[in-house]
């Protein structure tokens, strides 16, 4: 039962640390990345769609993103989707794709999009923390089945998972801050 417990903690400070990477992973850095615009909704055909349903996105040199529908009329609607989505990017429809230039970012763009990623890992701390909690207040319900060496076991163990969960967090952030840095 404890080292279920245990596994299922665990499990919830990964599942925290994964959708910290996905965040990252949508915050704009110099170079072109599909995961940029992947989660976009495209109103296509009265339906909001995922645009890496509607089309295949390519990154034909570092700043330069390239989306190719499979279906040309929804060309003009996720050239609309790109602009309203509010990421700082100007597509151009040719008719077949939709080119996207990345521009470089400024001083002041890269400041905000770091104080964007420290947000985001403080929020995934919150999380690791609350699932330490989490885990230690089903470990106190334990104690009765238990002799106190292995409650203090089980505390500890949790302990090391937020310890090495929050290192982790701190290792991501450092590496998304450094890639906002690079010019």
């Amino acid at each position: 039962m404890s080292e279920i417990l245990i596994k299922d903690i665990e499990q919830k400070m990964i599942n925290s640390i994964n959708h910290l990477v996905d965040e990252f992973s949508t915050i704009r850095t110099g170079r072109a990345n599909p995961s940029l615009v992947d989660k976009l909704n495209v109103e296509y055909y009265g339906t909001k769609t995922p645009l890496q349903q509607l089309a295949t996105i390519s990154v034909p040199d570092p700043k330069l993103l390239v989306i190719q529908p499979f279906d040309k009329t929804a060309l003009e609607e996720i050239e609309k989707s790109v602009l309203n989505a509010d990421i700082g990017l100007n597509p151009t429809n040719d008719g077949e794709v939709i080119r996207i230039p990345i521009p470089p970012l400024s001083e002041e763009r890269r400041k905000e999009l770091g104080k964007v990623a420290s947000k985001s890992s403080e929020d995934a701390k919150v999380s690791i923390r609350s699932h330490r909690r989490f885990g230690i207040d089903e470990i106190s319900k334990l104690k009765d089945e238990n002799s106190a060496d292995e409650i203090k076991r089980l505390e500890s163990k949790v302990q090391e998972l937020t310890d090495k969960y929050v290192n982790k967090i701190d290792e991501l952030l450092l590496v998304k801050q450094n890639e906002l840095l690079e010019v």
